[in-house]
């Protein structure tokens, strides 16, 4: 045995038949593991604790019945989304591969990975933009007077209102006179006309906001080199990007929490209403939410389960991660509807008058609430670089996970030299170009379709049902659990099994259906309707991923020799080809076991 296979690695270099010339072969890169076990666990929470949980879910919290949407959630949670979490980390584990490679597990199914990873694009593509949205709001709140505090701006109208005249204004009317109001406030004029130079929609693309553009630009530089080294150096990265928004977000629940008006809020946010729980969207809301919040079906979690020890205890990592992560996501609606409750105070209007959810919350209700506060560029300051850090991380562990996926399909290829990182280089360098398309004056429009239908939670249901079915019933649900018995050393609780054949998927597959039924066409600020065209776009976009699925079954069928009952037996069979990477153990593993378990496909039982 070699010292390579002694150590748990496998030497990749091609060695030359006797009596052939010497040629030199090329210098493979060994695939990477990360420095230690709080790495991983800071990219995971990085990547799944984003904006989604500040500005949607203390949203969908409020709208659904407060304290009573934690009862759907939870439901989810424990029999959708935290099964799926686990199984994709133990799949990238288990087999040390990215998004695609990984179902050679079951080779029929490797649509699923195709598909993932086209979501993942798109999600690249798209959710950056916040990012340069949250760097041009950083900038200007630099400032003595906030630009969006005051109505004598160049682009601010006739119609313009800051937060005091608005709050003498609202006193005088009635709430339905309230909705009918011509006027606007000043926080909103300069997210339509100062920052984003909205047109009138998107068939009027105008011209490119080169302020967005550059802010775009730094942000995918600043991604790269997030990433560019691999993972022992974006491991160092997250130790702050994925900490410091905790600070950033005690700081201002703190001060929320201190204003005239937070309880207000914080009742508002909690209240419960059973009476929702028999509303259907409630559930839907809930299932999806889940989904955005643990990031799974991008092939992600899987791409960073893959850069573990064989041996790695994954399986209390998550538990931990699922915990802080919708913990987080309850932590972060105090510090928000405080804030929301003291709005609504100021103006004296109820609460759901200025509580929106996405970029609505972090461009507009929150900034404008900022500007009554002492020291408001403080407090802009602060919460805009806490959005930058939520979404940074979340942005360049997306990446690697897309990056991984390719790589791993073709290593001898791309893990030669610097071919990785030019390849990491290329990859945001196309994503920025496609992105100045959400940066023109009908940019705003171009984001909203991409985020409806290209990652939107229909897409993620539709994978997660095919995951679940693929391991469970094709590969073999007991075969995965002997698996994962390897890698931990004991057994895992038997409710996952059930979740992975029967659960997760009923879940996944019923709120799938049910969105298909109550689907509405995306609009853009419930008034906006789009052309037919563009919603024609933005299904193609979903179809692209999805359909990849039924496809790559259909053609593996075609193309593969034999009757059916053996086609299906040869597309069932995992498939170990000796380009497969075979993990390294922890040293500790080497230490006490020698070269026992270091080949993780020798000792699984397949």
């Amino acid at each position: 045995m070699t010292s390579a296979e002694s150590n748990g690695t496998m030497n990749r270099v091609p060695t030359s038949p006797p009596g052939s010339p010497t040629k030199e072969a090329p210098k493979y890169r060994e695939r990477e593991q990360w420095s230690n076990k709080i790495e991983f666990i800071l990219s995971c929470m990085g990547f799944c604790i984003g904006l989604g949980n500040v500005w949607r879910f203390p949203y969908l919290c409020y709208k659904n019945g407060g304290g009573a949407f934690l009862i759907p959630y939870i439901i989810c949670l424990i029999a959708g989304g935290a099964p799926v979490f686990i199984l994709e980390i133990a799949l990238g584990q288990f087999t040390s591969q990215g998004g695609i490679t990984v179902w050679d597990i079951c080779p029929i199914f490797k649509g699923i990975g195709f598909g993932t990873t086209i979501i993942c694009f798109f999600l690249n593509v798209y959710y950056i933009v916040v990012l340069s949205w949250g760097l041009l709001y950083l900038y200007h709140s630099f400032s003595h007077v906030l630009p969006w505090a005051t109505c004598d701006n160049e682009w601010n109208t006739e119609s313009c209102l800051t937060v005091k005249e608005l709050n003498i204004t609202l006193s005088n009317l009635t709430s339905s006179e309230v909705a009918d109001s011509p006027k606007v406030d000043a926080a909103v004029e300069f997210w339509e006309r100062k920052v984003l130079q909205i047109s009138d929609g998107i068939h009027n693309p105008g011209q490119i906001r080169w302020e967005l553009a550059l802010t775009l630009f730094l942000a995918w530089v600043i991604c790269y080199f997030c990433i560019w080294k691999g993972v022992k150096w974006t491991g160092k990265v997250v130790y702050f990007t994925a900490t410091f928004p905790y600070v950033m977000l005690t700081i201002l629940l703190i001060r929320g929490v201190t204003l005239n008006g937070a309880m207000k809020g914080i009742i508002f946010y909690l209240k419960p209403d059973f009476s929702k729980l028999l509303d259907g969207q409630v559930w839907i809301d809930a299932g999806t939410q889940i989904f955005f919040s643990y990031a799974i079906a991008l092939g992600c979690m899987t791409a960073l389960g893959s850069y573990n020890s064989f041996h790695n205890n994954f399986y209390k990592q998550c538990i931990f991660i699922a915990c802080l992560n919708s913990g987080t996501s309850l932590y972060a609606g105090f510090a928000i509807f405080s804030v929301l409750g003291f709005m609504a105070t100021e103006l004296g209007v109820d609460v759901a008058y200025v509580a929106e959810s996405g970029p609505g919350l972090a461009f507009i209700a929150y900034p404008k609430a900022v500007t009554q506060m002492p020291a408001a560029p403080l407090w802009a300051v602060l919460f805009f670089f806490m959005i930058l850090m939520l979404g940074l991380d979340s942005q360049f562990v997306a990446i690697e996970g897309f990056v991984t996926a390719i790589v791993d399909m073709f290593p001898k290829y791309l893990r030669v030299g610097y071919r990785r990182e030019y390849f990491i280089a290329a990859t945001c360098f196309v994503s920025f170009l496609i992105g100045l398309s959400m940066v023109t004056n009908g940019g705003m429009y171009v984001f909203q379709v991409f985020d409806y239908y290209s990652a939107s939670g229909m897409t993620l249901l539709w994978f997660c049902v095919f995951e679940c079915g693929a391991v469970a019933w094709v590969y073999g649900v007991r075969r995965f659990y002997d698996n994962i018995e390897e890698m931990l050393g004991f057994r895992i609780n038997s409710w996952l099994m059930i979740c992975w054949s029967f659960l997760s998927p009923l879940v996944t597959g019923g709120i799938f259906i049910f969105s298909l039924i109550t689907y509405k066409p995306v609009t853009y600020n419930k008034d906006y309707e789009y052309p037919g065209w563009a919603i024609f776009i933005g299904w193609c976009m979903a179809l692209s991923s999805m359909l990849c699925v039924p496809v790559y079954f259909i053609y593996q069928i075609l193309i593969t020799p034999g009757t059916m009952r053996q086609r299906w037996k040869i597309l069932t069979t995992p498939r170990l080809p000796m380009a497969l990477p075979v993990h390294a153990t922890d040293p500790d593993d080497v230490k006490q076991n020698g070269t026992k378990n270091s080949n993780k496909y020798e000792q699984s039982k397949l």
